[in-house]
């Protein structure tokens, strides 16, 4: 590589919520995993796209998250799965939302971003668009694991004796923002305690993660100086059939442009959409803040305005980059020249 060559920086998200102590082990070798091939993608040369596609992949494959294999469950009892992938070079963009039959949806919005006039597609259109050009269809029962039908099944029995369904926030019977102007993120023991006052009693004892938001993503800057964004997910626990959310919209989710920055975010979907996050906070780079900053202040206006929760991952064409979540935990990796790096908490 000479002097003159941007130098390459891969940053992922495995989501971000309150992951008990003993799923920490799990999402740390699942970065870990996906971090090493988004990484090796960009050691042969490969683009910023490849990247964040192989990154993802990964994680799609791993049942540890709400991605691929092992995500939530809808109200009936399927998988329905989002992707979007954006190159910040052309801004060229591909999306699926509600597929149930494609192992790696993201790989399906990469067909969509290489190979089609389109930027989006839904549903049985996605499913055969990705057929027509390659991928094979699965079983929907392939994507999904025992823990998730327990899981939705005590969901299901505490709705069924009355319990809130507190899956969304930013909705005032569950969440309230905070008093002050500042958008000071909550500390970590003082969410935890919200959180869990939320949930029915038999979910806080049983399953903590039964709350948890494990969307996944991925950030890439490569040795051509071209961004590049992807965020992929299995939406929230007992959703509506055909419900989808932030992750596979442009500029709420996901978002990548070498003129501003590339971002993926995870957490409550509903008032990220209502914010259009990703585009706002990417409009924060290019008007002069850094990553950092602008990932910062996503959050805390996230949260100031509509009491959402969730975390963010920022990448400028520098390859400075921004991380922040006001939840307890977030699971996430860094790899660059200097090495690899990775963990639950931004310590």
């Amino acid at each position: 590589m000479s002097l003159s060559e941007p130098k390459p920086v891969l940053l992922i998200h495995g989501g971000a919520w309150a992951m008990p102590d003993d799923a920490v082990a799990a999402h740390e070798r699942g970065i870990a995993a996906a971090l090493s091939a988004g990484w090796a993608a960009l050691q042969r040369g490969g683009t910023s796209v490849d990247a964040v596609e192989a990154a993802v992949t990964v994680m799609e494959d791993d049942d540890t998250f709400d991605a691929g294999r092992g995500s939530f469950l809808t109200r009936d009892g399927r998988v329905q799965l989002d992707a979007l992938l954006m190159n910040g070079e052309n801004l060229r963009t591909g999306g699926v939302a509600c597929v149930e039959r494609l192992k790696n949806p993201i790989q399906a919005a990469r067909l969509v971003l290489d190979k089609s006039p389109h930027v989006y597609f839904v549903g049985p259109g996605a499913e055969r668009f990705a057929t027509q050009h390659g991928m094979r269809l699965i079983d929907n029962t392939e994507l999904i694991v025992p823990r998730e039908r327990e899981r939705l099944m005590d969901f299901q029995r505490n709705e069924a004796a009355g319990g809130a369904d507190t899956t969304f926030s930013g909705n005032s019977e569950f969440t309230a923002p905070p008093t002050t102007t500042e958008g000071t993120a909550l500390e970590e023991t003082a969410l935890e305690a919200e959180v869990e006052r939320a949930l029915a009693e038999n979910l806080r004892i049983d399953d903590p993660t039964l709350h948890s938001h494990d969307t996944v993503g991925a950030v890439a800057l490569d040795k051509y100086g071209n961004l590049a964004a992807a965020t992929s997910t299995g939406g929230t626990l007992s959703k509506a059939p055909g419900r989808v959310g932030d992750s596979s919209l442009i500029g709420c989710g996901c978002y990548a442009d070498n003129l501003s920055a590339a971002v993926s975010l995870t957490g409550w979907g509903e008032p990220i959409m209502k914010l259009v996050l990703g585009k706002w906070a990417v409009d924060r780079v290019a008007a002069g803040a850094t990553p950092q900053e602008a990932a910062t202040d996503a959050i805390a206006y996230l949260y100031r305005r509509l009491g959402g929760h969730g975390g963010i991952i920022l990448l400028g064409p520098d390859g400075q980059l921004g991380l922040a979540h006001n939840t307890p935990r977030m699971a996430w990796g860094i790899a660059n020249a200097d090495g690899q790096n990775f963990g639950i908490t931004r310590n």
